[in-house]
């Protein structure tokens, strides 16, 4: 039975051995193509692996940790680990990158330089040599800081710092003119003046009648307020000076009114001023007719005045003696003669209202006293009740300031006459 079974055992070993050995050739180059594949395929799995863990390491380097896994206690010992690798890397970069590095950092360092210089001034100055020569060629402390100023700059650097500087310089525009505006806002605004224009007429009369604004450009037309104003009798009577009767007097009226309704006028009061001012006849007159209007607003009588009074007849001889052979000055002087009932030679009357000059200065052609006076002496009369005295100071005063050019101005025309 042994024998038997192990001879069977043979037979099948050799038939299989026999088999094996014809199908040998192709199955060899099957099995190595196999191989092969598998190989390329596995190698083709492990690079795409190594390129999916390259591109999540780097974007988890970039981004920083999210989940409460990806934070370490660590953490910030890592950066400080990674510092000194990132310097190593700069030192390893060429010279032409660390120079054009170096080159910014002193563009920087130079505009916060000048930038603290007094009044702001835009014009920089780079350095020569680099950033870290700055320390030795920095400014001593000994020195004080306005006169502190930044290094010279080459032209190839002020070339590549224009287009930096522009942005600035803009800036500084905008800046000034946000400032011109805000000085304009805050500036107030000049009110042009009305043009009110007025003939002949007094600007206290258009206070009365207007008011005080249209008042006040009447008189800044006229020049009235360019001098301040003077006291009356400064400006009006000569202080220590001669008393008595001199060449040339002045002569004014005051006036009441009589008749039914008080239009026809009667002398009521009479002053007489010399040369310099000074008052040597001022007397009442009692009146001839029953007054019907004292006029006391303008005149300034009351009747308690008159009571008190001269006669007329001899009012008017004393005056008649004191005109005598004399310079009579006055305003509208021809009503004060007539109504004295007397009379003066022509070319000894000085009146300041028909003064030609006078009428051009004040562009009227019949200026009141009160107008003459406020434009060409800065005085200002009859401001309230009229007075005599004062009327006939401020005619004599307005004679006395051009008496040189009127009294030459006569002379001419009488020479020119007689020929």
């Amino acid at each position: 039975m042994c024998s038997t079974e192990m001879a069977k055992i043979k037979t099948k070993e050799s038939k299989a051995s026999t088999s094996n050995s014809r199908a040998k050739p192709e199955n060899l180059k099957n099995q190595h193509r196999k191989k092969s594949k598998k190989k390329i395929f596995w190698k083709n799995q492990v690079k795409q692996v190594k390129k999916k863990s390259q591109k999540d390491s780097k974007a988890r380097a970039a981004l920083p940790p999210k989940t409460p896994q990806e934070f370490s206690s660590n953490w910030k010992a890592l950066q400080e680990l990674l510092k000194p690798k990132a310097t190593s890397l700069d030192e390893s970069l060429p010279a032409s990158q660390t120079s054009s590095k170096k080159k910014q950092a002193t563009k920087e360092r130079l505009v916060e330089i000048t930038s603290a210089v007094k009044g702001g001034e835009k014009t920089i100055q780079s350095a020569e040599k680099p950033i870290s020569d700055l320390s030795k060629r920095c400014v001593p402390s000994t020195v004080p800081k306005s006169q502190r100023t930044a290094p010279a700059k080459d032209l190839n650097q002020i070339k590549g710092d224009g287009k930096e500087h522009q942005g600035s310089r803009k800036n500084g525009n905008i800046e000034r003119d946000i400032k011109h505006k805000k000085r304009k806002a805050e500036e107030p605004v000049k009110q042009q003046a009305p043009d009110i224009w007025f003939d002949d007429v007094d600007p206290e009369d258009i206070e009365a009648a207007i008011g005080p604004e249209a008042a006040k450009v009447a008189r800044q037309n006229l020049g009235i307020e360019d001098k301040p104003q003077q006291s009356v009798e400064q400006a009006l009577v000569k202080e220590e000076a001669f008393e008595g009767l001199t060449k040339a007097i002045a002569m004014d009226c005051e006036m009441v009114g009589v008749g039914p309704e008080g239009e026809d006028s009667i002398v009521a009061r009479v002053s007489i001023v010399n040369r310099f001012g000074k008052c040597i006849y001022d007397k009442y007159v009692k009146p001839m007719e029953q007054v019907t209007d004292y006029r006391t607003a303008v005149s300034g009588i009351r009747p308690a005045d008159l009571k008190q009074g001269e006669l007329f007849k001899v009012v008017q001889k004393e005056v008649a003696d004191i005109l005598r052979g004399r310079l009579l000055v006055g305003h509208a002087v021809h009503n004060d003669l007539k109504i004295l009932f007397l009379d003066h030679p022509k070319r000894k009357i000085r009146d300041t209202q028909k003064y030609k000059p006078f009428k051009q200065e004040v562009k009227s052609g019949r200026p009141s006293l009160k107008l003459l006076c406020e434009i060409l002496l800065n005085v200002r009369v009859q401001t309230s009740e009229h007075s005599s005295v004062q009327d006939a100071q401020a005619a004599m005063r307005l004679y006395t300031l051009v008496r040189k050019q009127w009294e030459a101005a006569l002379k001419d025309k009488a020479k020119a006459e007689k020929k």
